[in-house]
């Protein structure tokens, strides 16, 4: 699971190499690639909002 979220987060930031993104796509579960970028991404958003209100204050 620590590898999937280890490419979940470098391709959200843009960075992950090519090798390690056509292993994904070869070895990979689909599932669990969309599962976690949704996860994350709702993690980020939420870190957002709470920066965001806490410099509001």
């Amino acid at each position: 699971m620590w590898s999937v979220i280890k490419s979940v987060l470098a391709a959200f930031f843009g960075v992950q190499k090519e090798q390690q993104r056509q292993h994904d796509f070869n070895q990979g579960k689909p599932v669990a690639f969309i599962a976690t970028g949704i996860v994350l991404a709702v993690a980020l958003v939420i870190a957002v909002l709470l920066v965001a209100s806490l410099a509001s204050r």
